[in-house]
């Protein structure tokens, strides 16, 4: 089985197709995690009634905010598949993804495994510009730019558990992928955009000078040096702003 993890906070205008997207798998030994963080809109209604309709939806409704890392930890600790993906509640998937993906993860007994990403803005119009995803991703490949969308991303459960998710203040999932490849050294792309990676204005990423502090504490967790950790985020932070004019402008 595969656990799919959502954290959700006020995504009443999005969540529906990504719950769609999830459900709707060819490959459908699937438990979808939702967790509602306490949001003030619709979501909460939402994901119940799916809840109620679909016995692979389970809803954890957060007492208080706890922010998307520690809504994913949650998730991820509920998590009963051999393998946990992720799928923010703006996000959509191919109808192939999950299929596609184990695939890849059973051929080369991969830990962590992930696909190309297409993008669209905030109200679905898309942009022709795909993020391709390699073969095999090193750890050298990661630190200059980090390819894999946290919403593409599939791990298997028992490493997975092991790795808390840090707090809000550096890319959650950007430290994940970093810890996972020190030890086992590939993550293994798929170069199909089974992801569709909704671009939103007011998203942590959005804000490049706010991104920045929060890659080189992601460096600094991860036990670069401080020197080592600037270049690294000055390099990476080069690479993210030319993918976002990219994929703009497609070039």
């Amino acid at each position: 089985m595969i656990s799919v993890i959502m954290p959700a906070y006020n995504a009443e205008k999005t969540i529906v197709a990504s719950i769609e997207s999830v459900i709707s798998q060819s490959y459908s030994d699937l438990e979808l995690i939702i967790i509602n963080d306490c949001s003030k809109d619709g979501t909460k209604e939402i994901v119940e009634r799916y809840a109620k309709s679909d016995n692979r939806v389970v809803v954890i409704n957060n007492k208080e905010n706890q922010g998307v890392s520690n809504s994913r930890n949650s998730g991820i600790q509920a998590a009963k598949g051999e393998y946990i993906a992720f799928l923010d509640s703006d996000d959509i998937w191919d109808e192939s993804k999950l299929r596609k993906q184990l695939q890849v993860m059973k051929k080369y007994n991969a830990v962590l495994s992930y696909t190309a990403s297409a993008f669209i803005d905030e109200t679905g119009n898309p942009y022709r510009y795909i993020m391709e995803a390699e073969k095999k991703t090193s750890l050298r490949t990661l630190l200059k730019k980090n390819l894999i969308s946290c919403s593409s991303a599939m791990v298997k459960s028992s490493v997975m558990k092991k790795i808390k998710m840090p707090n809000d203040n550096m890319h959650e999932d950007y430290y994940v992928w970093i810890k996972i490849l020190k030890k086992y050294k590939y993550a293994y792309g798929i170069n199909e955009p089974l992801l569709t990676y909704r671009l939103m204005t007011k998203s942590k990423s959005s804000n490049r000078l706010k991104s920045a502090k929060m890659i080189f504490n992601t460096y600094r967790a991860v036990q670069y040096s401080v020197i080592t950790s600037c270049f690294l985020t000055a390099r990476y932070t080069i690479h993210s702003v030319t993918k976002r004019y990219k994929i703009k402008h497609c070039l």
